[in-house]
């Protein structure tokens, strides 16, 4: 990972002379009337360049009139934040964001949240675990729920960078070191292997209750008044895309999809009863990962936003 982390501190040290100026990491507060929104990106993305995250942000401010909106920064700093995506342990992060999103009184009474890919599944992991403050609405966009099984393309490095994370799962994924030291590692989901998975996945297994029932994940799951998820039905990124409707391959086989309903995650996790109440919300959208227009986020994310 050596390898990785410096040619990404090397792409870093140029986006931190073009974004240091407009790195704002919060917009908007002028609208009490709208419940605030909490913004997670995903790999190799930070919280608020203006061409990605930060335009999100200026969107949601502009279409309901001033809500307040945090787009959350791993750390102190920009390289810090970039980094976290690849090398900061998720569960760390989740701990950190926790805590953070505690101390901002403007989120104390409630807040929607919005994951952008591996943001996603870290945004229902601090759901799961931190029931306060509220989150109401969770929304996915392009999350891993249940994780990967290969990485076609990565965005925002190098081939030969993507290349070396790529051999590095496949040939080691489970163990501690990796695990410890590699972001994708942690979700990375081995249909061929589910025991390993399961024992040495040190985030994902534990999050969807593959490990052991852990009832307050259910109980705090099911507290959300909706949780939608957005598949890109044209991803090149996220193998299978089936994951970010928290569906996953077979155990035993890579190419058969296993319906949500018929997985053990879908009781064990309490997705049964929001689906029977009518909080699991299933959206697919043309083009690739994290691919969508202004006009479809107009349509079909701000009005979730601007629910009473």
């Amino acid at each position: 990972t050596r390898m990785l982390r410096a040619l990404i501190i090397l792409l870093l040290l140029l986006l931190v002379f073009i974004g240091y100026f407009l790195w704002k990491p919060t917009a908007g507060g002028t609208n009490p009337d709208v419940l605030p929104v909490v913004l997670w990106h995903g790999m190799g993305d930070t919280c608020c360049l203006p061409f990605s995250l930060g335009a999100i942000m200026k969107l949601i401010v502009a279409q309901t009139n001033g809500a307040y909106v945090r787009s959350l920064e791993i750390g102190g700093n920009m390289i810090m934040d970039w980094e976290s995506g690849f090398f900061v342990h998720p569960n760390e992060q989740v701990d950190y964001v926790c805590k953070q999103l505690l101390q901002d009184e403007r989120l104390a009474k409630g807040y929607n949240a919005i994951g952008f890919s591996q943001g996603g599944q870290f945004l229902r992991a601090v759901a799961q675990r931190c029931p306060q403050p509220a989150m109401r609405t969770l929304i996915s966009l392009g999350g891993q729920h249940q994780g990967v099984f290969g990485l076609p393309m990565c965005p925002t490095i190098s081939q030969e960078s993507c290349e070396y994370v790529t051999r590095l799962l496949t040939t080691a994924a489970y163990r501690t070191s990796v695990q410890e030291e590699l972001v994708q590692a942690t979700y990375w989901h081995d249909p061929l292997m589910e025991n390993k998975y399961r024992l040495g996945s040190t985030f994902l297994a534990e999050i969807n209750n593959e490990l052991y029932l852990n009832v307050f994940y259910s109980e705090n799951l099911n507290k959300l008044k909706k949780f939608v998820m957005v598949k890109f039905l044209n991803d090149t990124v996220v193998q299978p895309k089936e994951s970010q409707w928290f569906e996953f391959y077979t155990t035993g086989q890579d190419k058969v999809i296993q319906p949500l309903n018929q997985s053990k995650v879908y009781v064990n996790l309490g997705l049964d009863k929001m689906h029977k109440d009518g909080k699991l919300i299933f959206l697919g959208v043309e083009g690739d990962h994290l691919a969508i227009s202004q006009a479809w986020f107009i349509k079909n994310i701000v009005p979730l936003l601007l629910e009473k």
